[in-house]
């Protein structure tokens, strides 16, 4: 019964995260997209630059609020399904997720509301600085939070006093060794999530013929700017997946599907069906030698493989390899479809070609599926440790009845789904209404140029005065 729900509790949280992330990937992105758009329409004037921002401004302040709500819930999971790993760590992690809400948090919240309703109210440049310090507070977010996770692969900075983790350095605890990687890795992904959202957005409007200026905007910027992120994620996940076989050289091993304790000239299995059980693969298709070259810079290098450790101390082979596949097959297609739309740039039909119109909106959840799938890689291929090979995830979890677990897990699943919905059906009511139109933007640009809404509301009751 108590295995029962330690299963139950694992795949409960994993449920719950995998549901919050979806959210944050988005806003991240969207956040810095409002914030160059609000800056370009404020030093070039150029309407669309401000009709974009007004958009966008909608899905981010949804897609906000729901990372929020789902947020909060997996604070309270430690303390119900995993108490004991909170005894544990509690002096590490909780002071970096409390700096997450005092420096983040607190932040967003505090000019949120000018940057969601401040457009009429505030001076034009107030309104800007709100919405870059929102933008900033989403990335100071990812900071922290990636600190304390990245802390749990590659634990550092502590001593272990009376059987509870103590920090030794704050320094090390947060700039562990794989947090620089890990950090510039989740934020380059969360940059990708929004530019397809954005970009698959535009691409949808051009095929409908609708909102020409704005599409045609919009699309062109997420084009240059996927060509830019596109391929630094690769570059990046490569110094990282450097850093991965230095530190947890069973991750890797279970990433690339290798067996045998050590192997020199690993080859790069581009899909096979690993055997738990038979501690084999079966229907290899595979490049000779090229795993062993990307991970160690030599065609014969040896890699470690999952065989040199217990069974016991392995992750769940299968998840972790297709994820990791999913994820860098969806980065080869960012890259292939940015390439695709630089070469249209230069024959001028990137906002005519319809099959590339069609890509780019069938690719608007792409950057959230791969950023999902490599944070898959990430925590299956940590365990059976919930802090790499210190804690094991079976020992600190709450021995709760198996069916009080299966009941929360059920209305978990019932009720996200039920939100999901929900949430998909306001965001495509957003995208089929469109845009602002101009006349409307003019009447808000008029608000925005006044020092204050209150001051153009009593230039306006004056203006009537006068007129009566």
């Amino acid at each position: 019964m108590e295995l029962d729900a330690a299963i139950l509790s694992r795949i409960q949280f994993a449920f719950t995260i995998s549901f919050h992330i979806i959210f944050p990937a988005i806003t991240i992105g969207l956040a810095t997209a409002i914030a160059i758009w609000e800056g370009l329409w404020l030093k070039t004037r150029n309407p669309v630059y401000f009709q974009l921002a007004k958009f966008w401004i909608k899905p981010f302040a949804i897609t906000f609020g729901m990372g929020v709500v789902s947020g909060i819930v997996l604070s309270y999971e430690f303390g119900t399904n995993f108490s004991r790993f909170s005894e544990l760590v509690g002096p590490v992690l909780g002071p970096l997720l409390a700096y997450e809400v005092l420096t983040a948090f607190f932040l967003e919240a505090g000019f949120l509301g000018v940057m969601l309703f401040g457009w009429q109210r505030v001076g034009e440049k107030l309104h800007y600085f709100a919405t870059c310090v929102v933008a900033v507070g989403t990335w100071i977010s990812s900071f922290w939070i990636i600190a304390a996770n990245s802390w749990m692969q590659t634990p550092a900075g502590y001593e272990i006093i009376d059987g509870r983790f103590e920090v030794a350095s704050w320094m090390e605890v947060i700039f562990n060794p794989s947090m620089p990687y890990r950090l510039a890795h989740m934020l380059l992904a969360a940059m990708l999530s929004a530019t397809f959202v954005i970009g698959g957005v535009c691409a949808w409007y051009l095929r409908k013929n609708r909102e020409q200026a704005f599409a045609r905007k919009g699309l062109s910027m997420a084009l240059w700017a996927a060509l830019v992120l596109a391929p630094l994620q690769a570059v990046v996940g490569d110094f990282h997946g450097l850093n991965v076989k230095e530190h947890q050289p069973i991750k890797v091993a279970a990433m690339e599907g290798i067996w045998p304790e050590k192997e020199a000239g690993a080859p790069l299995l581009l899909f096979a069906v690993p055997d738990m059980e038979n501690e084999t693969n079966h229907f290899e298709i595979k490049i000779p030698k090229l795993a062993s070259l990307i991970l160690t810079h030599e065609l014969d290098g040896e890699l470690q493989g999952l065989k040199s450790v217990p069974a016991d101390e392995r992750p769940y082979v299968p998840l972790v390899f297709y994820s990791f596949r999913v994820m860098v097959g969806l980065g080869m297609l960012m890259i292939g479809a940015a390439l695709w739309g630089l070469w249209l740039r230069r024959r001028g039909g990137r906002f005519e070609s319809k099959p590339f119109l069609l890509l780019m909106t069938l690719m608007i959840p792409t950057g959230v599926i791969s950023t999902l799938a490599g944070w898959y890689v990430a925590e299956v291929g940590r365990q059976p440790w919930l802090v790499h090979g210190l804690v094991r995830t079976i020992e600190v979890v709450t021995p709760l009845p198996a069916e009080r677990v299966l009941f929360s897990l059920t209305l978990f699943v019932l009720t996200y789904s039920l939100l999901f919905c929900v949430y998909l059906y306001f965001m495509a009511k957003l995208v089929r209404k469109g845009p602002p139109d101009m006349a409307r933007l003019e009447q808000h640009m008029i608000g925005v140029n006044a020092p204050g809404f209150a001051l153009a509301w009593v230039k306006k009751l004056q203006h009537q005065v006068v007129e009566d």
